[in-house]
């Protein structure tokens, strides 16, 4: 059926496909959620220290 080389590239390939589909949804989730985030901290303090000036 197949040699052990042939075997070892398509553990290879599946290893190589798995990684990629995990990173892509790592990428897609995650790091807009993280920039999300640090604007709204942004945001928050902008607000925080316009509202220390009034006063």
């Amino acid at each position: 059926m197949f040699e052990f080389q042939q075997y070892l590239g398509f553990l290879l390939f599946l290893t190589i496909l798995t990684i990629g589909f995990w990173l892509m949804i790592f990428l897609a989730s995650f790091v807009p959620y993280w920039i999300g985030g640090a604007i709204n901290e942004l945001i928050k303090e902008k607000r925080a220290k316009n509202r220390e000036n009034e006063e």
